[in-house]
């Protein structure tokens, strides 16, 4: 399996236990504001909103939580957030795309910048990666949810593109403008998902081993501390011994 992709599973289930709930709080619930402030404040008409709850609701977010981060959007309260996606190199060629929401700018880009000099990266311009991505949606079920043929007979029901099992659980992918119909199909099936998302998805790989899978991910650690940066995204690609290493340390 791909090591973005069984890594972004071990971070699900690691942020959970491992992350500061507060700093994991405060992101989702900036997301949460910023998409009732740009659209509208009821989920059931607002897409993105509906998936910044369902998100935040995966990651235990209280209720009372969401609710206020929904009515700080309608009273005008907090900073004006920009969204901001930098793109670069990292440790081994592999390429990122950081996502990040900003009431500053330059700080942002001078943190960001920084974090890829200091770990062995480099950020190039807008553009410069984003070729070897796709924008999928992207839901998450455990493994308990059902064996390989359930859950592919009720991705291809519900709309999916593609499902990816292992013994960790099931990666359902569709296109980004689907996921919302395909997510509620899907839940209608099996049950809430563990984890419901837009994401940047690799069409092209680049191999580590354990020591540049390290060195990575060290880089990918220090952006994701930052306040301002939502999601880092690689294409890296390791061997399934290598990523039970790296989900071990």
């Amino acid at each position: 399996m791909a090591g973005h992709s069984k890594w972004a599973n071990i971070q699900h289930r690691k942020g959970r236990q491992d992350a500061a709930r507060s700093k994991l709080f405060s992101k989702l619930s900036k997301e949460i504001t910023v998409a009732a402030k740009i659209g509208d404040p009821d989920p059931e008409k607002n897409p993105r909103l509906r998936l910044a709850i369902k998100e935040a609701k995966s990651n235990s977010v209280p209720k009372d939580v969401i609710e206020r981060a929904i009515s700080k959007s309608q009273a005008g309260e907090g900073d004006e957030y920009e969204e901001i996606r930098y793109e670069g190199y990292g440790p081994g060629g592999v390429a990122l795309i950081v996502e990040a929401m900003t009431d500053n700018r330059n700080r942002t880009a001078s943190t960001v910048r920084s974090a890829f000099g200091k770990h062995g990266g480099s950020l190039g311009e807008t553009g410069s990666v984003g070729f070897m991505f796709e924008r999928k949606g992207e839901v998450i079920y455990t493994a308990d949810a059902g064996d390989e043929d359930t859950v592919m007979e009720a991705a291809i029901d519900a709309g999916a593109e593609d499902v990816e099992s292992s013994e960790d659980g099931h990666v359902i992918y569709c296109e980004d403008a689907d996921l919302n119909d395909v997510s509620a199909a899907m839940e209608t099936a099996l049950g809430e998902a563990e984890s419901t998302r837009l994401i940047w998805k690799p069409t092209t790989t680049t191999e580590l081993d354990l020591e540049g899978a390290q060195k990575l991910l060290r880089l990918i650690e220090f952006l994701e501390d930052d306040d301002d940066v939502q999601r880092v995204t690689s294409n890296f690609e390791t061997t399934d011994e290598i990523m039970d290493q790296l989900g071990s340390m």
